[in-house]
Parts: structure tokens; C-alpha cells; sequence
């Protein structure tokens, strides 16, 4: 083999080499980009088993000026509750959506999180997408529906809900990624556990 053939294989195998390197960094900062639920606490208060999440996501720039062209954006999230049975399929007990709005005002320059009729006041984009991340006391089922000292199997994720947006914009939006925010499903579990004697 000629030294100029040498050459040309060291550059071949340096130039896949870097390109392996660049594959990684993309991946590794789709990841990082991607949506996703980092904490489920499920909780039992005054007879009613509630959740808290903590969520990390970030909003494409499309999506932003879209926002603060005054379009109302949505976000919700599901819920499934399951218990298990080893010969047939799992019992559902519990599927429930909460929504949130997301709107911004041009006139006051400020932005909003809604929940039914009850909003909170954000006066930056960062403010209020701090209140998005944080679901707190999500009522979901009475508590007697869950039998004590029995596991129960749950799945919950967050999504930006297109089908919510103006007609013309549900088209836009089928049509580009960065409309297509949504974490993967993140699973829990829990028991309710029966109190002991002179509890």
C-alpha cells in the first residue's frame, strides 16, 4: 500500500470518526430537548388521591411567537390508572385529563396560566412556564375506589394539545414537528396501605 493510499484511509477513518462524534452530540441533545415527567407523587387528602408532577420542557420558537401573537396554547395531561389481574387484561379504575391554557396578553403584556377559570398572572414567558411545570394537587379519584395494601399501576403524560387550536392552525400544526410537544408515557405505582391497630 502506497503512502498516499495510507493517507487517504487515515482521512477516511478520521473524517468517520468526527461524523460518529457529531451523530452523538445530535442525539444526545435531542434527548435532552425531549419532554418528560421527573416526578409523580400521588397523594391521599381529605378522601381524595391527588397527584403532583414536576415536568422539564421546552417551547420551539415557532410555537412562542405563535403565543405572543395572542394564539392560546393548551396542555394536557393523561392519566391512567390500572390494577393488575394475572388472567385477563388489566382493570382501568382510573383515565382523566387535566388542561391548561397558556395565553398572553399584548395589551398588558403579560402572560397567563389557566386552569377552567382559575388563572395565575406570569409577568414573563419564564414565569409562567414555571407554573406549567408544576402540577399540584391534581384531584384524580375518591380514595375509597382503591382497595388497601393492593398495588396499582399508573402512566401519566403531558402533551400540547393541537386539537384545541383555531382550525386553521390545527392544519399548520399537523404539518410541522414543533407543534408535536409531548412527553413519554412515565409510569408509577402505589398502595394505599391499610393503618394498623390504635392508628
Amino acid at each position: 500500500m502506497t503512502a498516499r493510499a495510507i493517507l487517504l484511509l487515515g482521512c477516511q477513518r478520521g473524517l468517520l470518526g468526527a461524523l460518529a462524534a457529531l451523530l452523538c452530540l445530535v442525539t444526545t441533545v435531542s434527548r435532552a430537548a425531549e419532554p418528560r415527567i421527573e416526578r409523580i407523587e400521588p397523594l391521599i387528602t381529605d378522601g381524595q388521591m391527588t397527584l403532583d408532577l414536576d415536568l422539564t420542557f421546552e417551547l420551539g420558537r415557532v410555537v412562542i411567537e405563535a403565543a405572543e401573537r395572542g394564539v392560546p396554547l393548551y396542555f394536557t395531561f393523561d392519566l391512567k390508572i390500572t390494577s393488575p389481574r394475572w388472567w385477563w387484561f388489566d382493570r382501568v379504575l382510573v383515565e382523566a385529563t387535566l388542561t391548561r391554557r397558556l395565553t398572553y396578553n399584548a395589551l398588558t403584556q403579560q402572560w397567563r396560566v389557566a386552569t377552567g377559570d382559575l388563572f395565575l398572572p406570569g409577568r414573563s414567558l419564564n414565569e409562567a412556564l414555571a407554573v406549567l411545570k408544576q402540577v399540584r394537587g391534581w384531584p384524580v379519584a375518591p380514595s375509597d375506589r382503591f382497595d388497601k395494601n393492593q398495588r396499582y399501576d399508573g402512566r401519566v403524560r403531558m402533551r400540547l394539545d393541537a386539537s384545541q387550536l383555531a382550525r386553521p392552525l390545527q392544519l399548520e400544526a399537523a404539518n410541522r414537528s414543533a407543534w408535536s410537544l409531548a412527553s413519554p408515557w412515565a409510569p408509577f405505582d402505589f398502595s394505599i396501605q391499610q393503618a394498623g391497630p390504635g392508628k
